[in-house]
């Protein structure tokens, strides 16, 4: 199994004010604690079902995340206040979820484990 390997978008980088050399280290520390954490799983799993099972987890909170920075941008912009934060790591999280499903050998155990959280929460497809 490959290990991961996750960046920052040199465009997401961009996108924050120019004099905030804080925010972009806070992001780059960021994604340097997801993939230890995603690399960590990977290496104590025993198989490649278990460790897809332990990144399922993982994009799970990161689409928390993701929906959660969505949610400040409406919030700050009826406050008068610059989203351009919340923009920023909404897009660093929906960047970080498609660098994590392109790993190759994860593709389809993450569909499977997927399907199965989904039909094992009792959700079915014709409910949606």
């Amino acid at each position: 199994m490959d290990e991961f390997d996750l960046g920052v978008p040199r465009q997401i980088l961009e996108s924050l004010p120019e004099d905030d050399e804080a925010a972009r280290q806070d992001m780059q520390r960021a994604v340097a604690g997801l993939e230890a954490r995603l690399n960590e799983t990977v290496e104590a799993a025993e198989t490649e079902r278990e460790a897809a099972s332990g990144v399922a987890d993982g994009l799970e909170r990161l689409e928390d995340q993701l929906e959660q920075y969505d949610d400040f941008v409406p919030e700050l912009r009826a406050w008068g206040q610059s989203p351009i934060y919340a923009i920023a790591w909404r897009n660093l999280q929906a960047d970080l979820i498609m660098q994590i499903q392109d790993v190759g050998w994860l593709a389809g155990h993450l569909d499977r484990e997927r399907t199965y959280r989904t039909v094992d929460d009792g959700i079915r497809l014709s409910d949606i």
